[in-house]
């Protein structure tokens, strides 16, 4: 059975419709009107492999914030739904991810509790149409989204391309790794006995 969920959200700021599937094959069809930020996100969906449909549109006028912001907000959102009631999930990913001279760590959990540790030092002001001060902000909006525990870590690494890159890429390693089931577990992995 595949996990989907489709969820739409509409502001004054922007109009987001977002279908993801975690048991997907890694197709994106993302329009986001950011050309750099349709990357990351089709990166994330193929080295995930989840099947990731988007559509926004976003006060780009003003500045990406917004638009990435929400996007972030709706993708957590759509990770927690997706998972229902988290029987039998690995729970926990990491993924130390290597990408040219850059080196990032991505662990997290999908406990229930929000958080972000969020430590990569992007020293540019922008990646093509892209604010690199919007990677910490769209991945503090999808922890808060799915209610998870997640860590991003730069080990190496100055390509400010390389290192965000690298980051939408452990992310989605870990994610698929901690969405994926284990034979052994018949209920939630947890002592408390809910996630």
């Amino acid at each position: 059975m595949e996990r989907k969920a489709h969820i739409t959200r509409n502001t004054s700021e922007t109009q987001i419709s977002l279908t993801l599937n975690l048991d997907g094959s890694g197709r994106g069809d993302i329009r986001t009107g950011i050309g750099f930020f349709d990357h990351m996100l089709n990166s994330f969906a193929r080295h995930g492999f989840f099947d990731l449909e988007l559509q926004v549109t976003g006060d780009l006028e003003v500045d990406t914030h917004h638009t990435v912001e929400d996007v972030g907000i709706v993708l957590g959102q759509a990770i927690r739904e997706a998972l229902g009631d988290k029987k039998g999930i690995v729970r926990y990913g990491s993924q130390l991810l290597p990408m040219d001279e850059s080196l990032v760590l991505c662990a997290l959990d999908l406990c229930g509790r929000p958080c972000l540790g969020f430590d990569m030092d992007l020293d540019r002001e922008r990646v093509g149409d892209f604010e690199t001060e919007m990677v910490r902000e769209f991945f503090y909006a999808v922890s808060y989204g799915a209610m998870m525990n997640l860590h991003i870590r730069r080990i190496a690494g100055g390509n400010c391309h390389h290192l965000i890159e690298a980051a939408f890429k452990a992310f989605a390693r870990a994610l698929d790794q901690a969405v994926g089931y284990d034979s052994r577990l018949t209920d939630v992995l947890s002592t408390k006995g809910s996630l």
